[in-house]
């Protein structure tokens, strides 16, 4: 494997699995974290720019600490990246719940009068420890509305309806949030919702599913690919998608999409996949 962004070696360290494969001074087994912020930037190099977003509860290894930041390797889509030291947390507990709505707050205490002291975005997870009437207590000692969230293994049955939760959410490269999103993380957030694994970027979610031939009409939840972006079908005549010409997630009629990116220089449709 020759991807970086799969590849957890970065020349002063490597995973131990990688030794005879790749050159690096190290080769280390890692240990187990996870993000302990609401978000964190997942960074090509420390500071630099951002590849993806990872979210409170995401579990990581950590192959490396170095001036202030980690090099780290998710574990729902293996992407190697740099995240902020101060980011990241320990492994245990897991979690038991995640958010299932598009944003909530943790608070302090149980009353939603009181300041948050955190927001958290939709697939974000925590691990709950008591139940209060209308709040759930996390192990970090927050309170989070019940009403938002599901237990782990509870998930959606439709990825479209999971992705439409972001209706309106800003465009954000490399973002994974309500509060920004890029193509790749709706369609990725919206599969796990679902409990479907996806991979992070447009041209590795590519190879998703099966293809379908050009003179099949397309159902709800198929996905379709553009060079360097991917939607999700709604229905037949209709997309939803982030992107840079509505700098945010948009329903848009198929043939006007398709007219419209390849106008813009961008080519026509590369893949239409779907799922299952």
């Amino acid at each position: 494997m020759t991807d970086r962004r799969l590849l957890p070696a970065n020349g002063r360290v490597a995973a131990a699995h990688l030794k005879g494969q790749v050159e690096a001074t190290a080769f280390v087994e890692g240990t187990p974290a996870r993000i302990a912020v609401a978000v964190a930037d997942l960074w090509r190099s420390p500071g630099g720019r951002r590849d993806r977003q990872l979210l409170l509860g995401d579990a990581v290894t950590v192959y490396e600490r170095y001036e202030g930041f980690a090099y780290v390797q998710a574990a729902k889509d293996d992407y190697v990246g740099y995240v902020a030291e101060g980011d990241l947390g320990p492994a245990d507990p897991a979690p038991t719940h995640w958010v299932a709505v598009p944003g909530s707050q943790a608070y302090p205490e149980p009353d939603m009068k009181v300041p948050q002291v955190m927001d958290l975005s939709f697939g974000a997870q925590v691990s709950v420890m008591t139940h209060q009437p209308k709040f759930f207590e996390t192990a970090d000692g927050y309170y989070i509305p019940k009403p938002h969230l599901w237990p782990i293994d509870k998930r959606f049955a439709d990825p479209v309806t999971a992705a439409q939760l972001m209706f309106g959410a800003p465009y954000l490269w490399g973002g994974n949030t309500a509060r920004g999103i890029d193509c790749s993380g709706l369609v990725q957030g919206a599969l796990l919702a679902a409990g479907i694994k996806a991979p992070a970027d447009s041209d590795q979610q590519e190879v998703l599913g099966h293809e379908i031939p050009d003179a099949e009409p397309l159902m709800r939840g198929d996905l379709l690919f553009w060079k360097g972006h991917v939607a999700m079908v709604v229905d037949p005549d209709v997309i939803l998608h982030a992107n840079a010409h509505h700098m945010a997630v948009a329903y848009e009629p198929l043939d006007k999409a398709i007219l419209r990116i390849e106008a813009q220089g961008d080519g026509p449709v590369t893949h239409r996949r779907r799922l299952g």
